[in-house]
């Protein structure tokens, strides 16, 4: 595992599932942590650390996510972890939810890449990190139109960032994950009736024949954190399923 020692790292959604685990993951590899979330009382089961401080960080809000970053100081580590799960078709899809959907997989996004990016600049290092997702423009996936659309619009958001940074030396990476164990897939197979026989579907439809864990996708966040000669890139990590 890379050696993160001295580096400040901003984890959003970081109260359970990925977030949690690459909270977790950044602080083992030396760094000091912010872990953000909504949901304060599941931050308040992060363990105790000097190095890590859980706080309420709301992505949806400009004005909060301006004003937490400018209190915290210098990020050198961005990980962009929020995000929401639609299901359904193009027919299905309500304005709404696509909205909604935007504004969390996307724009909290550039909420606060916008507001650590001047600070990276000045010192002419940084790395973000951004939550994609296979399904987006890397593979197309049933009824999933408006987490595919907005998890597209990360990866154009990724590039975008990375090519008009590359020179100030910070690194703009996106993390596409395929199935991952998480309280957010639990919830979405208890909704479809039948938890077992949907479980072994998608079970099923992993070549490497298992789901994914948080701890597996916190492995990549940390590497990408200190791939200094790697930007502008989707790295699928999805247990073979678009290979």
């Amino acid at each position: 595992m890379a050696s993160l020692e001295g580096k400040t790292v901003l984890v959003t959604a970081a109260a359970q599932g990925i977030g949690r685990a690459s909270a977790l993951a950044f602080l083992a590899a030396g760094a000091r942590v912010f872990a953000t979330d909504i949901n304060e009382a599941a931050l308040a089961g992060l363990p105790a650390s000097d190095a890590l401080v859980a706080a309420r960080l709301d992505v949806l809000d400009g004005a909060a996510v301006a004003g937490f970053i400018a209190g915290i100081g210098p990020v050198d580590v961005l990980f962009n972890c929020a995000g929401v799960v639609h299901p359904g078709g193009i027919l299905d899809m309500k304005d709404e939810e696509l909205d909604f959907a935007f504004d969390l997989n996307v724009k909290s996004m550039v909420r606060t890449i916008r507001a650590v990016l001047p600070g990276m600049v000045e010192r002419r290092a940084g790395a973000i990190i951004n939550m994609s997702s296979v399904a987006s423009s890397v593979k197309g996936v049933p009824n999933r139109c408006a987490y595919s659309v907005t998890k597209a619009a990360v990866i154009g958001l990724t590039k975008s960032v990375a090519a008009d940074y590359v020179a100030h030396n910070i690194r703009c990476n996106a993390i596409c994950p395929g199935t991952v164990e998480s309280p957010s897939l639990q919830e979405r197979l208890r909704a479809q009736g039948d938890y077992d026989t949907v479980r072994a579907a998608f079970i099923a439809r992993q070549p490497i024949g298992r789901i994914g864990t948080p701890e597996e996708i916190a492995d990549l966040a940390v590497y990408l954190a200190g791939a200094t000669y790697t930007t502008g890139q989707a790295f699928a990590i999805d247990g073979g399923w678009v290979m």
